[in-house]
């Protein structure tokens, strides 16, 4: 989703990988990660999804 710009799915997939175990730190890393291989714009783009989602989540 991320190295394809489809970043209005990503809360729905990125929820339910944290709701099965994955950490903040986890999804953080593979976003970095992505930057990589999908590129920066791709990744900054999706950056904004990543810390909504953090925030509306408990802990």
């Amino acid at each position: 989703l991320v190295a394809s710009g489809q970043v209005a799915q990503i809360p729905y997939h990125l929820n339910r990988a944290m709701d099965n175990g994955l950490t903040r730190e986890q999804a953080s890393e593979a976003l970095t990660h992505l930057a990589f291989y999908a590129g920066w714009p791709n990744a900054f783009s999706a950056l904004p999804v990543f810390k909504e989602v953090f925030e509306k989540r408990p802990g």
